[in-house]
Formats: structure tokens, C-alpha cells, sequence
């Protein structure tokens, strides 16, 4: 999964995020378009893998906590307000309905975790963590990387991460195409994904 990966090997190079947030914003835009939220994304919730010839092959999994985006239709999950809070959006974290732009959000803070080994808001306690969510700005991503990240990319990402569900991008299938044109250096391929993957032993991924 993407938390033991970043944890474990440093943060991804931009052209390989990209990869794999495409894939996830594809996983998500399913989900959206049969009418489910899936209100946990986190990097602990994306797992990666080579499947078959390619590499970097992304899932998102745990739908534990998936809700009926018709706010008529039924609840999914009995716990209205439940999720993982260094990756909820602040429409969620103050009691208000999720849509598919809390998705969004969080991949938003999932796409900072996978570039900069950090969580967009850190704090000694969790009410101070929700509390920035609700009411700071995100540090911007290119001052706490290591990594050099394209101001491209790095815009996405911050839109992601606007506390106004309207100023986000409005679905998960734009959000791909965007991170698809953002690419400025050469993308990573399957290749690239294959070498790391003959590097790394199953014990140390």
C-alpha cells in the first residue's frame, strides 16, 4: 500500500505519481458513476502491485465506509461522520454531506503523502489536525518535498486541496485528465515500474 511504500522507500518521483494517481482518479470516476462515495481514501487504502505484464498496477480497496451519493437514496455505512481524519475534507470534518469532491480532497492529501513523505496538516493532536483542515491553508507541497515537483502538478494538487468543494475539480475523470497533461518530463512507464520491482524483495516492499 501506498503508506508502507512512501514510508518505507521515500517519496515517488513526480512522473511515477502521476501514474498511479490516474488510475486511482479512474477507480474513483467507477465509483462516482455508479453512485458510491467512497469517503476513506488514504495511502493505506491504495495498494500497488505488478499484475501481470505491467507494472505499478493501482487498487483501491477497503469500501467499508461507502455512501449512496444520492443523499436520498440509501446509507451504506451507518457512521455519518467517520473516516480518517488527516485525509477528510473539511465539508465531512464539520458535519456536512460528502460528494464526489470529498473523494476529491482526499486523494488530494493522499498525492501530497506520495510526493513529500509528509501529511498536508501534522500536529501532536488529532483536534488540532481536524481543526487545520477546517481552517488553514495547506502549506504549499513544493516547500516541504524533496523531490522537485512541477508547478503543474503542484497547482492540481493544491486545488485538490481547497476547502470549498467548488473550487476543487469537479469530478474524478477530470481530475485524471488534468494529471495526464500536467506530465512536462518523461512519463514512467511499465518498464520503469518493472525495474523497481525486480529491485525491491517482497520483504522490503
Amino acid at each position: 500500500d501506498l503508506e508502507t511504500l512512501v514510508s518505507r522507500h521515500g517519496p515517488m518521483p513526480a512522473a511515477r505519481a502521476i501514474r498511479v494517481l490516474t488510475q486511482v482518479c479512474d477507480s474513483l470516476a467507477e465509483a462516482h458513476n455508479a453512485g458510491l462515495i467512497h469517503r476513506d481514501v488514504k495511502p493505506a487504502n491504495i495498494v500497488l502491485c505488478p499484475l501481470g505484464t505491467s507494472g505499478d498496477f493501482a487498487k483501491v480497496v477497503d469500501f467499508g465506509l461507502v455512501q449512496a451519493l444520492d443523499p436520498a437514496g440509501p446509507m451504506l455505512s451507518t457512521q455519518a461522520m467517520a473516516g480518517t481524519p488527516a485525509y477528510m475534507s473539511p465539508e465531512v470534518l464539520s458535519g456536512q454531506a460528502a460528494g464526489a469532491r470529498t473523494d476529491i480532497y482526499s486523494l488530494g492529501c493522499v498525492a501530497y503523502w506520495m510526493l513529500s513523505g509528509r501529511q498536508v496538516f501534522e500536529a501532536a493532536t488529532m483536534p488540532l489536525i481536524v481543526n487545520a483542515h477546517l481552517t488553514q491553508p495547506p502549506p504549499a507541497l513544493s516547500a516541504r518535498a524533496s523531490n522537485s515537483i512541477p508547478s503543474p502538478l503542484e497547482a492540481i494538487i493544491m486545488a485538490c486541496l481547497e476547502k470549498d468543494p467548488e473550487r476543487r475539480p469537479q469530478s474524478a475523470r477530470d481530475l485524471a485528465a488534468q494529471f495526464q497533461a500536467c506530465q512536462t518530463g518523461a512519463p514512467w512507464t511499465s518498464s520503469d515500474a518493472a525495474r523497481w520491482w525486480a529491485q525491491v524483495s517482497p520483504r522490503r516492499v
